[in-house]
């Protein structure tokens, strides 16, 4: 009769077989009666000793299974009792730490935050974490598996065997478990997990895994537990401000692998785009940078908008802490920095998310709202409460870990609406019938609130493309929350404008003014993205009409109404000299480019409007309210002419733009101005120095006392072909300082 203590054969063979639910219940150190009961798999071991850590001799174990399973009896040990394993066979010996002695490694709190959906640190308490733990040090890995019947940690270290590492099952939460004593940063590892239908999953990557490797290579990274030396104190308590609604906002969007290559392909790494990217942004004058997803990601062609490790910086630029130096750098040189987030959806790489433990499980079960055809992606169940907090945390965990200024959230619209972008047939309503995303309405306004609390000064954007109400008002005011939106209608419009022949614009006047029906609804960034100069778009210089000289004209004027319209400003890059060819992640820009004038000449004025936008109150204060706006003229569309004031509210000097977008020069129209004395054209975008023709105002317009366009002074001035000017009354500083520069 076998005695008592030891294993019955149905645990040993599940055991054995990679079936066992709670391996945890046999396996390690346990007090029975007759005393410490001991047991232990090691495949490939014929003999295995116990060695105290007390010294002493070692004590055999029997092998129960030719697997590799042994147990034994040690009738005068208690608990806590401490130990290493040796094992043996024909070649050779060797010495391990069991990691079925040590205890758990998350505790109650950790279950009830998990399932409640409001555990603001699963980053710090999920995936994998080099610590010591009860005095050794190893790794400890956690994941949620709720459907799973076992799951093992498998990597090198194992030989990808599913047997050696099966995790420990927290019953509350469908967390699992384990710490792997020895183990430390660099070691590749995945997730095999035993479906609740009994068959093995393929391998998962982590979901939340801090580092992956290269693609094609699929498997996260322990990464090395290193506190990162932040230096950026200042600007984090000015980021509030620099953020504000008031506040000059201009962004430079970038696709970090294609902004720069090296010659033979390889991508920049982190630390090269601190020496490139960061000072040439910084002289162009931009406020911000906006990164493509940096989330790891297994198709470059995706652009990282298809993630798999939503806490993996890509590996295709470095590691984390390259991407922290960055982050610091920007802030040095008195740069934000906003990194695009994706909760909207994840592809079907079957090392991803879908399906993740045999189930459902991240993306919604009914395939009408889980699954996105358009896109051929999962997309979340926000409506579980598991999921809403994975995604909630992974938000704070870009703006705290990795200091991010603001996320730009894509694909806001497919969130908040059942039915945008699938055909019939292809969504159910909600409950009342309607087309609102309820859960998703909630954990956006979850999100928009954490980060505030968490991540004070850090703005949210919204990609939000349709008229939904709010998106960037408050939630007790029935808003989503966000700090801006981009104004989709109003680069729609603009573009299609700008792609008609000039003689046909004035039967489309309405596309341009249009915008300032809606422009004070929200608070509005005016995006001209990557998404502008793709799939067959072209860029935005060769989607012009006319010959060269016309397309950069009107590219400038563009640029320069763009910068006179209210809302804060993002250009995707490229845009800033002029590309030529519509944009490739698959090479870099075209800087080759610059060594032609216009190229040059277009350059310059981004660089001149950032330097204005930033300095001149009246083009920034009030870009999302409508003190700050005043049509001069929004009727003139027999001459395709536009003109309105900026004002920054505080009774500051104002701007005055003006736009003619047909390639005629207008000599003699009359402008209605607020004032009458001199006013300087500070800007002129067919200036010479930006490649244009020189016609203009030779630097200023005199404005009488007499009325127009409602106003009590006006000015005659001159417009240049497809140009834009702005002119500012002068002041007594500006006269000045011309005083003292005629001075020997």
């Amino acid at each position: 009769m076998m005695e008592a203590w030891r294993m019955p054969t149905a645990e040993l063979e599940a055991l054995r077989n990679a079936r066992h639910g709670d391996p945890f219940a046999w396996l390690g150190p346990h007090e029975e009666a007759e005393g410490l009961v001991l047991r232990a798999f090691v495949p490939d071991a014929e003999r295995l000793y116990v060695l105290p850590a007390e010294g002493g001799r070692p004590l055999p174990l029997e092998q129960r299974d030719a697997a590799g399973i042994f147990e034994g009896l040690l009738p005068k040990r208690r608990l806590p009792f401490a130990y290493r394993l040796r094992a043996e066979n024909a070649g050779g010996v060797w010495e391990l730490d069991d990691p079925y002695r040590f205890g758990e490694t998350l505790g109650p709190l950790d279950d009830h935050l998990l399932v409640e959906g409001t555990h603001r640190r699963l980053h710090e308490r999920l995936g994998a974490h080099v610590v010591v733990h009860e005095g050794m040090e190893g790794t400890r890995f956690a994941v949620w598996a709720p459907n799973a019947k076992r799951v093992s940690v498998v990597g090198e270290f194992n030989a990808w065997d599913g047997r050696r590492h099966p995790m420990r099952k927290r019953v509350d939460s469908g967390l699992w478990e384990i710490f792997v004593p020895g183990l430390g940063a660099g070691a590749a590892y995945k997730y095999e997990i035993l479906g609740a239908d009994g068959q093995v999953q393929p391998l998962k990557a982590d979901p939340f895994g801090r580092a992956a490797q290269l693609r094609p290579a699929t498997a996260s990274l322990v990464e090395e537990e290193v506190e990162f030396p932040w230096g950026d104190a200042d600007f984090l308590a000015r980021r509030t401000e620099k953020n504000s609604a008031r506040a000059p906002i201009a962004i430079y969007e970038v696709h970090a692998p294609s902004w720069r290559r090296h010659p033979d392909g390889r991508f920049y790494s982190w630390d090269e785009l601190v020496a490139a990217l960061v000072p040439y942004v910084a002289w162009m004058g931009f406020t911000h940078i906006e990164l493509m997803p940096v989330m790891e990601h297994p198709l470059d062609e995706s652009w990282g908008y298809q993630p798999i490790g939503l806490h993996a910086p890509t590996a295709r630029m470095g590691d984390a802490a390259g991407l922290k130096r960055f982050v610091e750098a920007c802030h040095a040189h008195d740069l934000g920095v906003i990194l695009d987030w994706v909760p909207a959806h994840f592809p079907q790489d079957k090392h991803g998310l879908i399906r993740f433990d045999g189930h459902t499980l991240y993306e919604h079960p009914d395939p009408k709202r889980g699954f996105h055809k358009g896109w051929g992606t999962a997309t979340f169940d926000f409506g579980r409460r598991e999921v809403a907090g994975f995604l909630a945390s992974n938000a704070l965990y870009w703006t705290q870990e990795f200091h991010a200024d603001g996320l730009r959230v894509d694909a806001v619209s497919t969130m908040v609406h059942l039915d945008h972008g699938r055909a019939p047939g292809d969504w159910i309503p909600n409950e009342e019938g309607g087309t609102e995303n309820h859960e998703a309405v909630a954990f956006l306004r979850q999100v928009n609130a954490l980060v505030a609390e968490e991540a004070p000064g850090a703005a949210i954007f919204a990609e939000e493309a349709t008229s939904w109400p709010g998106v960037t008002h408050a939630a007790e005011d029935g808003g989503l929350g966000f700090q801006f939106k981009w104004n989709m209608g109003w680069m729609n419009d603009t573009l299609r404008y700008l792609a008609l022949d000039p003689l046909h614009r004035r039967w489309h006047h309405n596309l341009v003014t249009f915008g300032m029906m809606y422009a004070f609804s929200e608070k509005f960034v005016l995006p001209l993205s990557h998404d502008e100069v793709v799939h067959g778009k072209g860029s935005l210089l060769g989607r012009l009409p006319g010959d060269d000289w016309q397309r950069f004209a009107t590219l400038r004027a563009y640029f320069g109404f763009m910068y006179g319209h209210p809302g804060k400003k993002l250009l995707f890059m490229g845009g800033e000299f002029a590309q030529w060819r519509e944009w490739s992640e698959a090479r870099e820009l075209d800087w080759w480019l610059l060594q032609f004038p216009p190229h040059q000449g277009v350059q310059n004025l981004v660089r001149e409007l950032n330097q204005l936008y930033r300095d001149i109150p009246a083009l920034h204060a009030r870009d999302a309210e409508y003190e700050g706006f005043r049509w001069i003229d929004a009727d003139d569309a027999e001459n395709s002419t536009f003109s309105w004031l900026r004002m920054d509210g505080e009774g500051g000097p104002p701007v005055a733009v003006l736009c003619n977008l047909t390639p005629v020069p207008r000599f003699h129209l009359r402008f209605g101005l607020p004032q009458a004395g001199v006013w300087r054209e500070v800007l002129n975008t067919d200036a010479s120095g930006f490649g244009g023709s020189g016609v203009g105002n030779l630097g200023r317009v005199v404005a009488e006392e007499l009325p127009a366009h409602g106003m009590p002074a006006s000015a005659v001035v001159v417009l240049p072909p497809l140009a834009t000017i702005y002119l500012m009354p002068e002041t007594v500083e500006d006269q000045e300082g011309e005083d003292h520069a005629d001075q020997p």
